[in-house]
C-alpha cells in the first residue's frame, strides 16, 4: 500500500453519463478522461475525482478507480451511481468491511460537502488494489485524510492475504477450476 497517499482535485469534466457507457469496461470510457488528468497533473495532483455530470455535487469517481471513504464513526462508504465501473476490488472490499472488520457499509450517493465526515478515503480497483488519498482538493477547500489509515490498512492487508492464500476467503469466492 502506498505510503503517504495521493492528491486529488475535482473536475469539471464528466467520464461518463446515465444512459452512457461508464458502467461498462469500454476503452472509450477511459479515453474521456486523459484531458481531465493531464490538466490534474499540471495542477501538482496524482489524478482527479469525478463528480456526477448532472448536479457536479456528487462523488463517483477517481480517475479510472472507485472510490470510498471511512467516517470517524468507522462505517466503510462507496458511491453509488448507474454511471460508475462496477468492480469486483470495491465489492470485495465492501464484504471483508462489513464481515471481518464488522464495520456498517454504505453504498449510496456521496456528496463532495460529505468528505468532511471521513477520517480515510481511497481509491480502489484492480490495478491498484487500494491507493490511499491524503488529499482532495475542491474549489477553494482542500480536506485532508490519514493516508493510509488503520482501516485503509487493514482493509488492504485482508485482501492482498485472501488472494495469496494466506487467509480463508468469503465463501463462494473460490471455485476450483479443471
Amino acid at each position: 500500500i502506498e505510503k503517504g497517499g495521493a492528491r486529488f482535485i475535482t473536475t469539471i469534466f464528466d467520464r461518463a453519463a446515465p444512459k452512457g457507457t461508464g458502467g461498462v469496461k469500454v476503452g472509450g470510457n477511459y479515453a474521456a478522461s486523459l484531458l481531465a488528468h493531464k490538466m490534474a497533473v499540471e495542477q501538482g495532483y496524482d489524478d482527479c475525482i469525478y463528480l456526477d455530470p448532472a448536479t457536479h455535487t456528487k462523488i463517483e469517481e477517481v480517475g479510472a478507480a472507485n472510490f470510498f471513504g471511512i467516517t470517524h464513526d468507522n462505517a466503510f462508504i462507496t458511491p453509488y451511481s448507474p454511471s460508475i465501473l462496477p468492480s469486483v476490488t470495491r465489492k470485495s472490499l465492501m464484504v471483508l468491511a462489513k464481515e471481518y472488520l464488522n464495520l456498517k457499509v454504505e453504498e449510496r450517493e456521496v456528496l463532495i460537502d460529505e468528505l468532511g465526515a471521513f477520517k480515510e478515503a481511497g481509491a480502489c480497483g484492480t490495478a491498484a488494489i487500494i491507493t490511499p488519498i491524503k488529499e482532495i482538493a475542491h474549489n477553494d477547500k482542500s480536506y485532508f485524510f490519514e493516508a493510509p489509515g488503520n482501516i485503509t490498512k487493514q482493509l488492504y492487508d485482508l485482501l492482498l492475504s485472501i488472494q495469496q492464500g494466506e487467509q480463508e476467503a468469503p465463501k463462494d469466492w473460490i471455485f476450483e477450476v479443471g
